[in-house]
C-alpha cells in the first residue's frame, strides 16, 4: 500500500517535532545529574595498558530513569572464576540535541590527546547521580535503540556501573563530588620536617705537625673558562699526608681568572715549603706558593658526617678555637644545586690544637614554606619523583599523595630531600618541605581485597593449620 502522500516523510520539521517533545519529557520527568567527562593526561604506553586520567569538567544534564539494579548496596557472591562483586547499575536515556549543544560543543575545543570521542557520551565518562550522592561510570553507549522511521537518533541510551576509583584526578570543584573519593586509592603517607636538615661535621688535627699554614695565590692568571687542576709537590713529606686544595675562578670585565686558592686538605709531615703549580682550565698564568707550620697542630680536614637539606646558600661553618694560644680554624661551605652540602674548604686551619675541636653547621631555615593544595603535583628535588597531593596537614607535618612515580621511572622519595609544589605558591615561592620518612605501604586502600580474599577462602578450604583432606 502506497504512503499517504499528504504527509512527508522524514522532514526536518518532523524531526525537530520529536526532537523538541523528547527534550521536554526529559525536563519534565526526568533527573538531573552532573556529566563529567574523562580526560586523558597519559597515554604513551605500548600497548595503552595504563592510562593516566583526570576528571576536571562538569556539566549539568537531565536524564531520564529507565531502571536500576542493586542501588540498595553491593553484595559479594562467589562464582567458578572467584568472588564476584555485584556492582551497583543505572541505565538513563539524554537527549542527543542535549548533549550535542550543552556538552559536545566544548569537548570539540579541547586537545585530541584528551578527548578520544567528542561527538557523542563515551565509554569512561563519569555521570554524578544526586539521589544517594553516587559517581556512575559509563561502560556502554546505545545511540540506535530506540530506531525511529524518520531517520535520525535522538536519544543516547547509557549503561552504567558504580564508578571504581583507581587513581584519576577528580577535581570538579564541586565539593560534594570531590570528597566522594578523596580518601580513596593507593594512598602514600610522607612525614615532612621544615625545609632544610642541618648537616654535620667533624674535625681532623694534623699529626705529625709539619701542614700547611697558607696558600697565597701571586698571580691570578688568565684564560680560565674551566677549574684549573691545583698541584701540590710532595717535597718535603717523606713521613705525613699530602695536601689538597680547589681553585675558584672569577670573570671580571670579561677576563676569566682566579679568584683565590683554598684547601681541601691541609696535609701533615711537611719539613720545608711544597710547590704549588696551577694547571689546566684553558688558561695561563697563574702562580701560588704555600707557607707551613712545623710546631704547632691545626685542622688538618673536615669531614661532612650528614649533608643536610634545604640550603639554597651555602651556611656559616664555625670551628671551635684552640683553647688557649694560637689562632682558630676558619672553613666554608660548598652547596649544590639540591640545595645540601658537598664539602667542606678550610680557608684558615689555624694553630696551637691540641685537641679536636667541634665544628657547627648552621641550620637551615625550620619553618616550611607554604601549603600544598589538593590534586598538585609535588616534584622531589633529589629522587625526581613526582605525586600528587591527596591530603596536607601543616600541624603534623603530614602530606599524603598519591600516583607516585606518574611521568617517571622512580616511585619513591629519599629521606631527606626536599619535596616542592608546582601549583601552591605563598609570595611568590612554591610549597616546599624536606621528607623525614615515608611509607609506601597502602593500609588504607579499601579496594586491596588480600584479607577478604583469605578469610573467604578459608571459610571453604582451611590450609592455615593441617590439610583438610586428611593426613596421608
Amino acid at each position: 500500500m502506497a504512503l499517504n502522500s499528504y504527509f512527508l516523510q522524514g522532514a526536518d520539521s518532523e524531526q525537530r517535532l520529536v526532537q523538541d517533545l523528547i527534550n521536554e519529557q526529559l525536563r519534565t520527568f526526568g533527573v538531573e545529574v552532573t556529566y563529567i567527562p574523562r580526560k586523558f593526561v597519559n597515554r604513551q604506553t605500548v600497548i595503552e595498558e595504563v592510562q593516566t586520567s583526570k576528571f576536571d569538567d562538569n556539566f549539568q544534564l537531565e536524564v531520564y530513569v529507565n531502571n536500576y539494579e542493586g542501588y540498595g548496596g553491593q553484595a559479594d557472591i562467589m562464582t567458578k572464576f572467584g568472588m564476584s562483586i555485584v556492582r551497583d547499575e543505572l541505565s538513563v536515556t539524554i537527549s542527543k540535541e542535549r548533549f550535542e549543544d550543552f556538552i559536545g560543543a566544548f569537548l570539540v575545543a579541547l586537545p585530541d590527546e584528551e578527548v578520544i570521542v567528542d561527538s557523542r557520551p563515551k565509554e569512561g565518562d563519569l555521570i554524578f547521580f544526586p539521589l544517594g550522592g553516587r559517581l556512575f561510570e559509563i561502560k556502554f553507549v546505545e545511540h540506535e535503540d530506540p530506531f525511529y522511521q524518520l531517520g535520525n537518533t535522538y536519544v543516547y541510551q547509557l549503561k552504567c556501573e558504580l564508578f571504581e576509583y583507581e587513581n584519576e584526578v577528580i577535581d570538579t570543584s564541586i565539593e560534594e563530588i570531590d570528597e566522594i573519593v578523596e580518601d580513596e586509592g593507593f594512598i602514600t603517607t610522607l612525614k615532612v620536617t621544615g625545609a632544610g636538615t642541618t648537616a654535620a661535621a667533624t674535625a681532623v688535627l694534623s699529626q705529625p705537625s709539619g701542614y700547611i699554614r697558607e696558600l697565597r695565590l701571586l698571580q691570578d692568571g688568565s684564560g680560565y673558562t674551566a677549574t684549573p687542576t691545583v698541584a701540590i709537590s710532595t717535597t718535603g713529606n717523606a713521613a705525613g699526608q699530602d695536601a689538597s686544595a680547589v681553585a675558584i675562578t672569577t670573570v671580571r670585565q670579561g677576563v676569566h681568572s682566579i679568584e683565590r686558592i683554598v684547601l681541601t686538605d691541609a696535609g701533615s709531615g711537611y719539613t720545608s715549603p711544597p710547590t704549588v703549580t696551577i694547571v689546566g682550565g684553558n688558561g695561563t698564568g697563574a702562580t701560588a706558593d704555600a707557607t707551613i707550620e712545623t710546631s704547632l697542630r691545626g685542622v688538618k680536614s673536615l669531614t661532612l658526617t650528614n649533608q643536610g637539606a634545604g640550603y639554597p646558600t651555602p651556611p656559616i661553618v664555625t670551628i671551635a678555637g684552640p683553647g688557649g694560644a694560637g689562632t682558630t680554624a676558619t672553613a666554608e661551605a660548598v652547596v649544590n644545586a639540591d640545595n645540601i652540602l658537598t664539602s667542606l674548604r678550610i680557608t684558615d686551619p689555624g694553630q696551637g690544637y691540641t685537641s679536636v675541636p667541634n665544628v657547627v653547621i648552621a641550620a637551615p631555615s625550620t619553618s616550611g614554606v607554604g601549603t600544598f593544595f589538593y590534586n598538585e603535583v609535588v616534584h622531589g628535588q633529589l629522587s625526581g619523583t613526582d605525586a600528587r597531593v591527596k591530603d596536607w596537614d601543616e600541624t603534623t607535618g603530614t602530606l599524603k599523595i598519591s600516583q607516585v612515580g606518574i611521568g617517571t621511572t622512580v616511585a619513591g622519595f629519599y629521606p631527606g630531600e626536599t619535596v616542592i609544589g608546582t601549583s601552591s605558591t605563598i609570595t611568590g615561592e612554591f610549597a616546599q618541605y624536606v621528607v623525614d620518612e615515608w611509607d609506601n605501604r597502602d593500609i588504607y586502600d579499601e579496594f586491596d581485597s588480600n584479607d577478604e580474599f583469605e578469610t573467604e577462602a578459608d571459610s571453604l578450604l582451611d590450609f592455615s593449620e593441617s590439610n583438610p583432606f586428611g593426613v596421608y
